[in-house]
């Protein structure tokens, strides 16, 4: 009789609990339709003892969005679920990026039972927030943490990614923790994100990666190091462009020697300048456009006039005004850059090589004129430049580029305004 009286109390009690947990999920529901006056109220959810009302409540922060959400997704970072973990940081970086979450690795999860499986959004992996955009310091150690410690590897992986993309400074340890995960995934995306926020310290502490036998990780490995400009790193960088498994491997060697520029690489660069492979080729145009020895101009001016593919005679141009060449006659180098700023498939090179040669005031007061009866899409790009290396020259440009008639060119004058007033207030 007592056996079966305990039965009935435990039955009840366990259905009890049900309607409770089931009546918390309805109201977690009921809210994640409300606005921002909602968020008090969801926060206590994210500590529920049931992993599915704790699940639904993180998805209403993250649907709602908005800075008010943060503190709720940071506390949520420290679940054991991995899925918690990856959809509290898609919310922390939507919450400074609008639209991040959508494209996410949580729109993409898959759960089955404790099984989580999870994979990036269509996007590339080039987001990074603007520069006038201040990050709180607990996001960034929350998700630093997550990118060295997180539940799972894919749990890893998108932390490390939200860190580049939201330029983390303060994480560079908990990255370079990352890149000894052994795991390919996780070191990748944290390779990546060392490349967005380039912090020039993190340099050293990568060059063990340099020899990788996987690829892909030492293609990027090779990449972040000449971004990072590592002149100590040069040695191993040579090792891999001369034994190099694949060529996918010694472009991204000697595109790596292009960035560090050391004189010792000259004649290589040289070298290259007439090779067969077009990717070579730019890159050894860029190794001596950065190596600023004004010999070369006449091999640079020859390869740009002989030269019929797109990507090398961008390199070849960016070399020549990287050299002095300002001039902006129909067919200069300078000209041919900025008109590139109109190909939607080589635009993003004909920016960065105008935002390094704009670091040069003589090139940006050549750049200037050409502002006059730009198209849209060059005055947009060109935005972008003023913002990345402009100077207080470039205020009353971009001002003027803030109130143009056409709403998208002011919008982005807007934003490139800020974020260069963030440099020079």
């Amino acid at each position: 009789m007592k056996t079966l009286l305990f039965f009935s109390i435990s039955c009840l009690a366990f259905s009890q609990s049900q309607l409770d947990t089931k009546q918390r999920l309805r109201a977690v529901h009921d809210l994640a339709h409300q606005s921002f006056d909602a968020i008090p109220k969801l926060a206590p959810y994210v500590n529920d003892p049931d992993l599915g009302v704790r699940i639904e409540a993180v998805k209403a922060l993250v649907e709602i969005g908005g800075p008010k959400t943060i503190d709720g997704l940071v506390r949520a970072t420290a679940d054991p679920d991995p899925e918690i973990e990856i959809r509290a940081t898609d919310g922390l970086v939507n919450a400074y990026l609008p639209g991040y979450a959508k494209s996410g690795m949580s729109g993409a999860l898959q759960r089955t039972g404790n099984v989580i499986k999870g994979k990036f959004g269509d996007s590339t992996n080039d987001q990074v927030i603007d520069a006038y955009i201040s990050v709180r310091p607990d996001v960034i150690a929350a998700l630093g943490k997550l990118a060295k410690s997180g539940a799972n590897v894919d749990a890893r992986a998108n932390a490390a990614r939200a860190v580049g993309v939201l330029r983390g400074q303060a994480a560079i340890p908990d990255l370079v923790e990352a890149l000894h995960s052994k795991d390919d995934v996780v070191m990748y995306e944290a390779l990546i994100a060392v490349q967005k926020i380039r912090d020039p310290s993190a340099a050293p502490r990568i060059a063990f990666l340099l020899r990788d036998l996987n690829d892909r990780i030492q293609i990027a490995a090779l990449e972040t190091t000449g971004l990072l400009r590592n002149r100590a790193a040069a040695p191993d960088v040579r090792d891999a462009l001369n034994n190099a498994r694949n060529i996918k491997i010694r472009r991204a060697a000697l595109s790596a020697l292009a960035m560090i520029a050391d004189p010792a690489d000259h004649a290589t660069f040289l070298r290259y300048l007439g090779d067969k492979d077009e990717a070579l080729r730019a890159a050894a145009a860029e190794g001596l456009g950065r190596s600023n020895n004004p010999a070369d101009r006449d091999s640079l001016d020859h390869a740009f006039a002989d030269e019929h593919k797109m990507s090398p005679r961008l390199s070849d141009a960016f070399a020549l005004v990287a050299l002095g060449n300002t001039q902006t006659a129909e067919f200069s180098p300078l000209r041919y850059l900025f008109d590139t700023l109109d190909n939607r498939s080589y635009r993003g090179v004909s920016v960065a090589f105008l935002t390094e040669v704009a670091r040069d005031p003589k090139v940006r007061q050549a750049m200037y004129p050409m502002l006059t009866g730009a198209t849209k899409d060059e005055k947009i790009q060109m935005a972008t430049v003023l913002a990345r290396s402009g100077g207080r020259d470039s205020l009353p440009y971009l001002e003027t580029l803030s109130m143009d008639s056409d709403s998208d060119v002011a919008q982005e004058g807007i934003r490139s305004l800020r974020d260069l007033r963030t440099r020079f207030p």
